[in-house]
Order: C-alpha cells, then sequence, then structure tokens
C-alpha cells in the first residue's frame, strides 16, 4: 500500500542541493518589535499616570472653591438676614415714635376715640389670621375628599 512512498527517487537528496547552512555566514536576525512596543507602552503609562494626577488637582481644586464658595453664601445670607431684621426694627422704632408723637400732640382726642371705640392703649388689634398666599391650603390639588 506504501509502496509509492518507498524506493522513490523523489525523497533521495541530490547532488545539487546545497546545505542551508553556512557554518562562516550567521543567519539573518529578523528585526523584532518588542523594543519599540516596550518603549512606546512606558511612555503612555507615564502620560496617563501623568493625567490622572493633574484630574486630582484639579478635583481638589474645585472641592476647596466649592467650599470657600459655600461659606460665603452662608455668610452672605446670614448678613442679609441681619440688615432685614435692622431695617423691621427701624421702621418699628420710627412709627413708634411717630404714634409717640401724634399721641403727645393730641392725647385729648386719642383719649376720646379709645373710650368711644371701647379699647383700652394696652390693647392691640389683632390682625385676622389668614394662610399665606402659596401655602399648601391654596392648593385645592392637596385637599383629600373621602367618601
Amino acid at each position: 500500500m506504501l509502496s509509492w512512498t518507498f524506493g522513490s527517487n523523489a525523497l533521495a537528496p541530490t547532488a545539487d542541493a546545497k546545505p542551508t547552512l553556512v557554518p562562516n555566514i550567521p543567519p539573518k536576525k529578523k528585526s523584532s518589535m518588542l523594543p519599540v512596543l516596550v518603549v512606546l507602552f512606558v511612555i503612555c503609562y507615564s502620560m496617563m499616570t501623568m493625567l490622572i494626577v493633574e484630574q486630582g488637582r484639579t478635583i481638589e481644586s474645585q472641592r476647596s472653591l466649592i467650599h470657600q464658595l459655600f461659606s460665603d453664601s452662608t455668610e452672605l445670607s446670614h448678613l442679609k438676614a441681619s440688615t432685614n431684621i435692622q431695617k423691621q426694627r427701624a421702621n418699628a422704632q420710627a412709627q413708634a415714635e411717630a404714634q409717640s408723637h401724634s399721641q403727645v400732640q393730641n392725647p385729648s382726642t386719642q383719649e376720646k376715640k379709645d373710650k368711644a371705640e371701647g379699647t383700652s392703649k394696652l390693647q392691640k388689634p389683632v390682625p385676622p389670621k389668614y394662610p399665606k398666599e402659596g401655602t399648601a391650603l391654596d392648593d385645592v390639588r392637596r385637599v383629600l375628599v373621602s367618601i
């Protein structure tokens, strides 16, 4: 069965065949891309590391800026509140002075009015208690209706 492979001249070495390796000349070295790739790898990772460090610095500076802005905002809101309170006190004091000047100028007419109305100077008129606009009571959608 395998007779065609044995005794065939096709596999026999010929006299014209030259040896592939010459003992005096070394074989040609194939150029390798490994050193170039290693250098590129190191460069890329160093650049990525620098990018991460810079991003960390940026994030920290933004965080500190946000904290400063928040503290400035709270300080500003406290200042606005204190100026509003001072304005209210000044308005109340001005009204009290205006009322005291009017009472000093016309004490007899003020007493007559108080006696006619049946009120005393110690009682202040109580304003009606209505809910403010924009509260939950104004919103009809929130009213619970049960059957």
